[in-house]
């Protein structure tokens, strides 16, 4: 396309993101990483929260949770879901929509023992999305898991990653007069080519 050109510019649409998202890096003062991820219930009612995008890859998008979530169960009963990511300070987002597939293996046990000893406490001790009855209740079983586990606990069974891969990733950058550039790659496989359209603002 001949005027996708400066911040649009590039043939493989995860760079271009994963460019995005370092510039973002730059300027966002709190988690440039953050995105509105959203999922249908088995009632076709829509649900959105933010979660932490913790890698962008050469064919998807990945980021880790607590299995028993109600984001999960979610994920699990369509192996679909769609996210944004928005950037304030850069005046763009990047808007993904796709199929989701677990990451259950070696990275996401990499990853886990990247964390901070609290947060993967924090992940064993964490019912996520179920009736809590205190602040004091989760502070208690958290210090049980940590007598438990000890220093180094092992990545639950029952947390891991999801990886979305996008038959739909647009790119949208603020534009004068409310005259945004925005441009769709789209596949109608996920080993189909990719499509390049400019969409009006």
């Amino acid at each position: 396309m001949s005027d996708r050109t400066g911040i649009f510019a590039g043939d493989d649409p995860f760079a271009i993101a994963r460019r995005w998202l370092a510039e973002a890096e730059a300027t966002e003062i709190n988690d440039p990483n953050a995105i509105a991820l959203a999922t249908v219930d088995p009632d076709g009612m829509p649900d959105v929260r933010m979660v932490l995008l913790k890698e962008i890859e050469d064919a998807g998008f990945v980021f880790y949770t607590n299995y028993g979530s109600r984001k999960a169960a979610q994920i699990e009963a369509t192996g679909k879901a769609a996210f944004v990511m928005h950037w304030k300070s850069l005046r763009r987002q990047v808007r993904v929509r796709g199929l989701v597939e677990r990451e259950d293996g070696p990275k996401a046990d990499a990853y886990f023992a990247s964390r901070s000893l609290k947060s993967r406490l924090g992940a064993w001790a964490s019912r996520q999305s179920q009736p809590l009855s205190s602040r004091a209740a989760l502070m208690a079983q958290v210090a049980r898991i940590a007598a438990e586990k000890g220093p180094n606990p092992p990545r639950p069974p029952f947390w891991g990653g999801y990886r979305i891969r996008p038959l739909e990733i647009e790119f949208w950058a603020d534009g004068a007069f409310r005259l945004h550039d925005r441009f769709r790659w789209s596949r109608e496989a996920l080993d189909a080519p990719w499509t390049v359209t400019r969409l009006y603002p």
